[in-house]
């Protein structure tokens, strides 16, 4: 019955989460690229708020978001007694470490043991924020994964306006009208060399922003 109960109460948790995200951003998944697919893929944006993994999880159908796992950092999302329930029940979040990273906790690990699973990945290789609004350089993360499991599509996606809603180093939300536009996947390229392929990866994402160089 615990069991049960739990699993209700985390539908219904989910529903409400998905519900605030949607009213709180206005956030609609625009698809210019790629349309809505059940076949295996990692999403990679770009990264200005702790609420990117979330708007974009929320603004996916319900039939990928079932299956889509944000990939989120340990040390944030492990913190008080909330975001550890959100991570785990609501989420179902990928979380590893991002700091004092050993050969122990490398964050592919759990990341290939999820696509190994059938899930789908949300992901961000710039790593940290960046205030500006430009994408950083990508980490080599990213070309990892398409070396390990070249048969998953890489579905670029831009986020805009989502950091106004949770500016860095604030607490309460404030609603404002952001938008999540998902681009043509990608794949890694036979013989296709990592810093082409980063590169490659960042530019997808720079041209749904409008951003060019």
């Amino acid at each position: 019955m615990d069991c049960a109960r739990t699993g209700r109460e985390g539908r219904v948790i989910k529903f409400l989460v998905i519900g605030f995200v949607r009213i709180l951003t206005g956030v609609r998944a625009r698809w210019a690229g790629a349309e809505p697919s059940a076949r295996q893929r990692i999403y990679f944006a770009n990264h200005t708020s702790n609420l990117d993994a979330v708007v974009i999880w929320a603004a996916l159908p319900g039939m990928l978001r079932a299956s889509t796992r944000p990939v989120a950092a340990q040390d944030y999302w492990t913190k008080g007694v909330t975001r550890p329930y959100l991570a785990r029940h609501v989420f179902n979040a990928v979380l590893i470490e991002r700091k004092n990273i050993t050969v122990k906790n490398n964050p592919l690990t759990p990341m290939l043991a999820a696509l190994d699973a059938g899930s789908s990945l949300i992901i961000f290789p710039e790593g940290g924020r960046m205030a500006n609004g430009e994408p950083g350089v990508f980490k080599s993360g990213i070309f990892h994964l398409a070396s390990k499991r070249p048969e998953v599509e890489f579905v670029p996606v831009w986020i805009d306006n989502v950091n106004r809603v949770l500016p860095k180093g604030e607490i309460l939300p404030v609603p404002m009208l952001g938008s999540v536009t998902i681009g043509t996947p990608l794949t890694l390229a036979e013989g296709e060399a990592k810093d082409e392929f980063l590169a490659r990866a960042r530019a997808a994402v720079c041209q749904l922003g409008g951003i060019t160089g």
